[in-house]
């Protein structure tokens, strides 16, 4: 993402506060991308869809619905999202921008074949609903789907206000086409929800097509041998395994949820405070975006570009200082927005509940969970870290780490009872993100004796 950070803070530059508001807001949005923009969109609808503190029945079962439609989209793309992600990296460090567009369409037929496939087996064997419903909830997982891999393209597009477009026109039709087709219930919410996301991909595609252009229609170059990566398969596995685990064990524990639309199950105790408090990582991601990936990635070029053109070595290590020196004042940055937006919200928590229609007896697990997400920013930023510097097995273990820990830590919650519920996420953030932070520092002391014995 440094690439479209760059042009944000250009925009921060302009020594205005029109300027900066509008690169943190685009930050925001580009940051945090279609996961976080849907709860915004599943919130707004529960809102504008409740007269009278009175929810009418079906919004549970659409936003249940919506909920597993994003997990399973994640988690069966996810081991192909890192890997694409490096495939098309390499190819744009090599000036070959014609294999972009080939290769993304490649990847998008793959997994429109994959997951429109497993849709099918399980809505025609398992699911119980209408006819209708299953046809949008397969049409929701492969739009969802695909998206997860359009988005890969979007760091290396200039077009920034064309993205914010997308996505305000995708979410705005999201909402506006899920109200005028509620008196349709279950199935006029879901529809409203598969029109948004199907502009939205069609939108990000168009903006892909407009920039990058070949003489071949589709390729899949990515899936050579050589070009497969199984680390990065297996690390963007576990981190999205991670991140849902817990949900998923609390949705398939009969004491912790209940059937909302067979054959899914939610947890209405848990659900609601966890997704309410991923909205609050918005500031500390447009932080993360702007200020550290950016700032770190100038560094980092001018450090490899002075070893490679033979810089004396004085210059190496000032250098070296200065990334290093980047690379605190980012987490300095993370830690200080996302630590004043996680005391705002604490403050506001039993407000926030109350406007979104949540008994105010949440807000204790609400606060556990905005703290927990809020490192969680910190341990995607060293995860990035480590990518840049090509420590795949480190990455790979720390997201191991994440997930068997939230895995233990959740089990372990459940047995001990509803006081202690969040802090087994919790727990696995924060173990993740200071074993995390413990290796950066490791290799960061080591880097200049391996740069150079790999040159």
């Amino acid at each position: 993402m440094a690439g479209i950070g760059f042009r944000l803070r250009n925009l921060m530059n302009s020594e205005s506060y029109t300027g900066l508001l509008q690169a943190y807001s685009f930050a925001s949005i580009i940051s945090s991308g279609p996961w976080v923009l849907s709860i915004v969109g599943i919130l707004l609808i529960g809102v504008l869809n409740t007269d009278h503190g009175y929810t009418q029945p079906y919004f549970g079962e659409f936003q249940i619905s919506v909920t597993y439609l994003m997990a399973f989209s994640l988690l069966l793309t996810s081991p192909l999202q890192l890997m694409f992600t490096r495939f098309i990296s390499d190819r744009l460090y090599e000036k070959k921008d014609d294999l972009v567009l080939p290769n993304l369409l490649g990847a998008i037929l793959l997994v429109v074949i994959i997951s429109g496939s497993l849709a099918v087996i399980l809505l025609s064997s398992v699911f119980t609903g209408s006819i209708l419903y299953r046809v949008l909830m397969l049409a929701g997982l492969v739009i969802l789907s695909v998206i997860w891999i359009v988005v890969i393209i979007l760091s290396g597009l200039k077009a920034h206000g064309g993205i914010l477009l997308a996505f305000l026109v995708g979410y705005g039709i999201t909402v506006g086409a899920a109200l005028k087709l509620k008196a349709f219930g279950l199935e006029g919410l879901l529809g409203g929800f598969v029109a948004g996301q199907s502009v939205l991909f069609f939108m990000l595609l168009y903006l892909v097509l407009r920039t990058y252009s070949s003489n071949k229609l589709i390729a899949f170059d990515f899936l050579k041998r050589d070009q497969i990566y199984l680390s990065l398969a297996a690390t963007g596995l576990l981190y999205n395994l991670a991140i849902w685990v817990d949900k998923l064990l609390f949705w398939f524990n009969p004491q912790t949820s209940i059937f909302i639309i067979a054959p899914l199950r939610g947890s209405e105790l848990y659900d609601m405070p966890i997704f309410l408090a991923y909205l609050s990582i918005l500031p500390g991601m447009a932080t993360f975006l702007i200020r550290m990936e950016t700032d770190f990635a100038e560094q980092y070029e001018l450090f490899y570009r002075a070893i490679k053109d033979g810089a004396p070595l004085q210059d190496i290590l000032q250098i070296y200082d200065d990334m290093c020196q980047a690379i605190r004042r980012g987490f300095f940055e993370i830690f200080k927005v996302q630590g004043v937006t996680v005391i705002i919200l604490l403050a506001l928590g039993e407000r926030l509940l109350n406007w979104v229609g949540i008994s105010p007896n949440y807000q204790m697990l609400l606060n556990i969970d905005l703290v927990a997400v809020g490192v969680q920013v910190l341990l995607l930023a060293v995860l990035n870290l480590l990518f840049y510097f090509d420590y795949r097995l480190d990455a790979l273990y720390l997201c191991l780490l994440f997930a068997l820990s939230n895995i233990l830590f959740t089990l372990l919650s459940q047995v001990m009872g509803p006081i202690f519920y969040g802090y087994g996420f919790a727990g696995a953030v924060v173990l993740s993100t200071l074993v995390g932070m413990y290796i950066l520092s490791r290799r960061l002391d080591k880097l200049m004796y391996e740069t150079f014995m790999l040159y």
